[in-house]
């Protein structure tokens, strides 16, 4: 029988398996590879860090009355569009991912020190809905952390062929490079005789 798991460690560990992954997807990379647009909207490996810290700093943050006093210009009124992310030049790999690593930390304090059923305000939404639990909020981070954790997978396997949740786990069958470019040709020609294409 599978013993009964406390709710908010079941959620921080989800979000921490997440923020693991984001971070392995930067290992081994060059400065340019982890800011490079992978995508026509511009998503990059770096940003998207930057972006989950900023997340964190507020849903688990300044939601609770809880800021961090990290400076995050990127998010100031008249900020660039989108400065969340994408690092600048200036903006080294080092300083983003300490951020990164100094929000999740605010944010597991925020966890440790208040109930789910504790009441926050979103300061950037609409008065009229702006009240949220911490459990609302830890499961929106959560899915919003492990949703970037998938872009990453992608854009990383698109950059290198790195692929897996980390170095030791791949989620993928074992199988070397012979039998996926037969594994991805026959998934091409299924999909070329779905949508009625000829070869």
């Amino acid at each position: 029988m599978n013993e009964v798991t406390d709710p908010k460690d079941d959620l921080r560990r989800y979000l921490q398996s997440a923020r693991d992954a984001l971070l392995w997807k930067l290992e081994g990379l060059s400065e340019y590879d982890i800011r490079r647009p992978m995508t026509p909207t511009g998503t990059n490996l770096l940003g998207m860090v930057k972006h989950v810290a900023s997340v964190e700093l507020g849903y688990l943050g300044d939601t609770f009355g809880r800021p961090s006093g990290e400076p995050q210009p990127w998010l100031d009124a008249g900020a660039e569009t989108n400065a969340d992310m994408w690092a600048t030049a200036d903006e080294s790999r080092e300083f983003v991912v300490g951020l990164y690593r100094r929000a999740w930390a605010h944010a597991d304090a925020t966890i440790d020190a208040l109930p789910l059923d504790a009441v926050g305000r979103v300061p950037w939404w609409p008065a009229d809905k702006a009240r949220v639990t911490l459990h609302h909020a830890l499961v929106r981070v959560v899915a919003d952390t492990q949703r970037h954790a998938g872009h990453a997978d992608i854009l990383r396997e698109l950059i290198d062929g790195a692929v897996g949740m980390d170095e030791t786990n791949t989620s993928t069958p074992e199988a070397d490079a012979a039998w996926w470019a037969d594994y991805r040709d026959r998934l091409e020609r299924a999909a070329r005789e779905a949508g009625g294409k000829t070869p």
